[in-house]
């Protein structure tokens, strides 16, 4: 399915799963200023917390969503659904030195 293009409040209630269908990881569309490409990071029976890309760049950012603004997704998000389990712990060189990026002597 490619980008969605009916707004929320237009949505078939009958086409709307519920929130508790998804699970973490599962890739979705949300609707923020537009269908936005998104991964469920949390899901309740009320709502979903998913990590998003709210513009064309790499940038992401993480909101909570109610059900009708939420869809499932098949097309690949590079940015996305490639990404490492807790990337941001992951440590990675500086150039160099081969201090970490975190934690690493700072000059």
């Amino acid at each position: 399915m490619s980008t969605p293009t009916i707004a929320p409040p237009l949505r078939n209630p009958a086409d709307v799963a519920p929130a508790d269908s998804y699970h973490k990881a599962d890739p979705v569309w949300v609707y923020r200023d537009g269908w936005r490409a998104g991964v469920i990071e949390a899901s309740s029976s009320r709502a979903v917390t998913v990590t998003y890309r709210p513009g064309a760049h790499f940038g992401t950012g993480v909101d909570t969503f109610t059900a009708s603004y939420v869809t499932s997704r098949a097309d690949e998000d590079p940015a996305l659904d490639r990404r490492q389990e807790n990337a941001l712990a992951i440590r990675r060189p500086r150039g160099g030195d081969g201090a970490s990026a975190l934690g690493g002597p700072h000059r």
